[in-house]
């Protein structure tokens, strides 16, 4: 399993919300909201768009972060025309974003009992 700081906070985050999983898949770390996947770690410098975090999104989301920043956003190999998103694992990243980006990812496969229990836990319905 990578060691790399960004692979631990993702999991740590993710580990929070109700009816995830974590397996490999492909090799990669892989995600699991339900019985979909919406994230995966990518420990691969030279290849498929470097060491990153691939995200559930729409095509919309996608394309208007890797226009508004090519630095830090891709579109990933095979499932970028889903509209999955790329995140570069740059030492400034804006957790922030990553952490809602990955919340958004997971609410578009869990199930909604899942998504009924993490906002219940949050005080919102």
């Amino acid at each position: 399993m990578p060691t790399h700081p960004m692979f631990t906070r993702v999991r740590e985050l993710i580990a929070t919300w109700p009816e995830t999983a974590e397996r490999l898949s492909h090799g990669s770390p892989t995600f699991w909201g339900g019985k979909k996947t919406f994230c995966s770690f990518h420990d691969a410098p030279d290849k498929y768009g470097g060491r990153a975090v691939w995200i559930k999104a729409t095509l919309e989301a996608q394309e208007g972060l890797v226009e508004q920043d090519p630095d830090a956003f891709f579109v990933p190999p095979y499932v970028g025309p889903s509209g999955w998103i790329g995140v570069r694992t740059h030492d400034d990243i804006d957790w922030g974003l990553l952490a809602q980006l990955l919340e958004d990812g997971y609410r578009m496969v869990a199930p909604k009992r899942a998504i009924k229990a993490l906002d219940a836990g949050r005080g919102t319905e």
